[in-house]
């Protein structure tokens, strides 16, 4: 944190670059040394949360004071939005950074938006129409939300534990056990991650900084969905893996995107599978260096790529064949809900043997499977969907 801010008043023009590594070498350090993994999987807690949260606002205010010096005609939307022209205070610098409403568990969010509701300017300008949304109705929804949450995980943990894999019987089982038995072990362990974001978001809405704006409509309503990080419907039901990123650990999906993968595309091209891969791995860095994090991650790189494919095909689909086209839908619902609960037992086990032999007990299915897809669909081309006037000129 120190060294972050030493680096914008020192080294303006290679903050960024610097705060990057030295915070993620730092992160990685402490990872080794601590084996939080470990002490998460026994359903513990050390320091390392609070430093994984900590890194990424560094990191972000840094890249943001770098990009101050930039011409704005050269950057994206999103660096426009939230770059630093001027370097904030200590006082200022050290608030965001700690935060107690986000320090343990997150979301991550900007520090201009920090600094924007401190000083009562842009969208929490007592002018912005009419008077202060009262935050009371949203922060209890949230802290409904997060009850319901682990009353949901505490019910489910006792049937569907994580030492069933390494048990004598779960070999004894069939293929299609085995499988049921990894969707509810992954579906189980996400409520846990339900609960924890719900009881972030309800202190951070009822902080203030939660206030994301006004709905369009006449009679116009606050919105609160600064400190979203997860929509439950959207992650149990997303219709392809695509959508995955959007309604899961949404914040740090978004810093992800602005800090690493938008980054990476050169100037007039394309995103492809490098920038994807490059993502995932820093994110699986990030939350530590067992094996089951990698694996994860690359999973699901390999998860989304295959689920484009079924979307092009979707897409390819005539409109008048739409139950064609619902089965394509049908089908990569079904594909993610399959290579997602699949993957998870990595990012859950942790270890390599605990991972691959969990995967190797269901024929590495959800391995075969988006890479099938992804070579099928360099052999499959389809034609590009027709496109009205009204969408070629959006």
């Amino acid at each position: 944190m120190t060294l972050g801010y030493l680096s914008m008043l020192l080294f303006r023009s290679l903050s960024g670059i610097l705060t990057f590594f030295l915070g993620f070498g730092y992160l990685i350090g402490c990872h080794v040394y601590y084996m939080s993994g470990d002490a998460w999987k026994e359903g513990g807690i050390d320091a390392t949360g609070a430093l994984m949260v900590l890194t990424l606002k560094v990191i972000s205010c840094s890249i943001n004071y770098n990009d101050g010096l930039l011409k704005e005609e050269d950057l994206r939307e999103a660096q426009k939005k939230n770059r630093l022209i001027k370097l904030p205070s200590l006082i200022e610098y050290f608030g965001y950074c700690l935060f107690c409403g986000s320090h343990f568990a997150g979301p991550v969010f900007e520090v201009k938006d920090y600094l924007e509701w401190t000083e009562g300017k842009g969208i929490w300008s007592r002018s912005e129409k009419g008077p202060k949304p009262n935050p009371f109705g949203a922060t209890l929804r949230a802290i409904i939300q997060a009850a319901f949450c682990m009353a949901m995980y505490l019910y489910l943990v006792p049937h569907y534990p994580l030492t069933r894999f390494t048990e004598p019987v779960y070999n004894e089982w069939g293929f299609w056990k085995k499988l049921s038995y990894q969707f509810m072990a992954g579906f189980t362990a996400r409520w846990k991650y339900y609960f924890i974001w719900s009881i972030s978001e309800a202190s951070i809405i009822i902080s203030g900084l939660g206030f994301s704006g006004w709905t369009e409509s006449s009679s116009p309503k606050a919105l609160w969905d600064r400190a979203k990080n997860v929509d439950v419907f959207g992650v149990e039901f997303a219709k392809s893996s695509v959508q995955l990123p959007l309604v899961w650990n949404i914040q740090v999906s978004t810093w992800l995107r602005h800090y690493v993968y938008e980054r990476l595309v050169q100037k007039g091209k394309r995103p492809g599978f490098f920038q994807l891969l490059a993502t995932q791995t820093v994110s699986a860095i990030w939350h530590g260096l067992y094996p089951g994090y990698i694996i994860f991650f690359v999973q699901s790189a390999l998860m989304i790529a295959g689920s484009r494919v079924i979307y092009r095909w979707q897409q390819a689909v005539p409109p008048k064949m739409a139950l064609v086209k619902n089965i394509f839908v049908f089908l990569n619902f079904a594909y993610t809900v399959l290579v997602l609960n699949y993957s998870a037992v990595g990012f859950m086990v942790l270890s390599l043997h605990e991972t691959l032999v969990s995967y190797g007990s269901v024929h590495y299915i959800g391995t075969v499977l988006p890479i099938s897809l992804i070579l099928l669909g360099h052999v499959i081309k389809p034609g590009k969907p027709a496109r009205s006037k009204a969408s070629k000129d959006q």
